[in-house]
């Protein structure tokens, strides 16, 4: 990718301010019975409602994903996939917060995969209140080519066969849309489902991988009281879809401070896996 190699290092930085309203849709539509106040703490993970991509309709592409050359390389390969995050919770993050977000291309790589070869593009991000760091997240975005035809997916990997805790999940095109809208994310896949079968090769829309690793930290914090979460590493192994009902489980781990989370469709296939550390 010596190509790319320009791109390395490039860096984007923005400040705003966290408003109520997202966290307030965010939270309807997760179905709770409360919503956020003036000034309360945002829930893990909804620091993916801040900063939402202001990008120009002219600018955005067939995808539904801001045009590349912009801060993103202009890559070739039409599909693109978070593959997973790693992130840390520094400090808590408030409604009202004046925040700083500093993003960084810290690498590109191709690599070769059982479908063909793919670009794995990392990206930085660094959160800040007044000069103090309170969350930083370390993107992987993969892009790929198109499947080609009569191309079947990988073989399913099982999901881990004993949980402390299990909550399924019913995804429909509404939730979809909503957590697409509080997010301002256009990605076509997550609710134009002509264009999700026909262009990208899909049975259907897909849930976000976002809203399954909400769903799953969410989870644990009910079934796990008074526990911060504190570190959160999620890896996307396989896509969910609207109408196909799924579960979102986890278990203690090795150490004292550790948890296993993961996310799986009813026939047992692993869609997501998470490490947690909490305090």
């Amino acid at each position: 990718m010596s190509e790319f190699g320009e791109w390395i290092g490039r860096v984007s930085s923005s400040v705003e301010r966290v408003d109520r309203w997202p966290m307030l849709a965010l939270a309807a539509a997760l179905d709770s019975e409360t919503a956020p106040a003036d000034t309360d703490d945002i829930l893990p993970l909804a620091h993916w409602l801040c900063f939402p991509p202001a990008t120009r309709q002219s600018q955005m592409g067939p995808d539904g994903h801001p045009r590349r050359g912009d801060f993103l390389p202009p890559l070739p390969q039409p599909r693109r996939m978070w593959a997973g995050s790693e992130i840390r919770f520094l400090a808590p993050i408030a409604i009202g917060d004046t925040l700083r977000k500093t993003s960084r291309i810290a690498d590109i790589a191709e690599k070769a995969g059982k479908t063909g070869n793919l670009i794995f593009v990392t990206v930085a991000h660094e959160f800040e209140r007044d000069g103090k760091t309170l969350l930083t997240e370390t993107q992987n975005l993969v892009y790929r080519d198109d499947p080609a035809p009569g191309e079947t997916a990988p073989p399913p990997k099982p999901a881990p066969a004993k949980a402390d805790w299990s909550e399924r999940h019913a995804p429909d095109p509404v939730l979809l849309f909503r957590y697409s809208a509080v997010t301002f994310n256009a990605h076509r896949i997550h609710y134009d489902e002509p264009y999700a079968r026909t262009v990208e090769g899909y049975p259907g829309i897909i849930v976000h991988g976002q809203l399954t690793a909400t769903l799953m930290l969410r989870a644990f914090q009910k079934h796990n009281p008074g526990l911060r979460p504190t570190a959160f590493s999620f890896r996307a192994v396989k896509p969910l879809f609207s109408g196909a009902p799924f579960f979102v489980e986890g278990a203690a781990g090795d150490e004292a401070d550790s948890f296993k989370l993961w996310a799986r469709n009813e026939a047992g296939d692993l869609s997501m896996t998470a490490d947690l550390k909490v305090a």
